[in-house]
């Protein structure tokens, strides 16, 4: 056993944390999208 395995940084639960960050990255993709849809129809 590696010393790693022993004393972890964190003891939160990975798939919690992997949904979080899908979660907070897709929120963000659909902001960028939403100031861009705004723009186009602002626009013209």
């Amino acid at each position: 056993m590696n010393e790693f395995e022993k004393n972890p940084q964190s003891k939160n639960n990975d798939i919690i944390d992997s949904g979080l960050g899908f979660v907070f990255s897709f929120l963000f993709f659909f902001l960028i999208f939403g100031i861009g849809v705004a723009f186009n129809v602002l626009g013209g």
